[in-house]
């Protein structure tokens, strides 16, 4: 059974910094890519930004490059998204997800196992 267990979420002011947290659980994590996706209320689910299965490469949607770094550590079968300069746009329930393959990909059908999600707020 894989799990996917996201934390780290909470409410910030415009500007400020959270950084969350995915552990995984049940599959050998270094084989595959990881992502993280958002979702706000009325909008469709989005790509934030993905990190191959060795670290090595990463890739964002251009709304947050710059601001957002991701990483994992895959002794810790754990991956991270740094988010840094907050804004209210940012806000919404962030899910992280395994991929079908050790590449980042960038739309949902690649993914094959999600978390349950965790919600940022940013205040202005």
């Amino acid at each position: 059974q894989v799990q996917l267990v996201e934390s780290g979420g909470g409410l910030v002011q415009a500007g400020g910094s959270l950084r969350l947290s995915c552990a995984a659980s049940g599959r050998t994590f270094s084989r595959y890519a990881m992502g993280w996706f958002r979702q706000a209320p009325g909008k469709e689910r989005e790509f934030v930004g993905g990190i191959s299965a060795t670290g090595f490469s990463t890739y964002y949607r251009d709304s947050v490059k710059g601001r957002f770094t991701i990483s994992r550590d895959n002794a810790k079968n754990t991956v991270y998204l740094q988010m840094n300069s907050l804004k209210p746009e940012d806000t919404a329930i962030y899910y992280c997800a395994s991929a079908k393959a050790s590449v980042v990909v960038s739309t949902p059908y690649q993914y094959d196992y999600w978390g349950q999600g965790t919600q940022v707020t940013v205040s202005s």
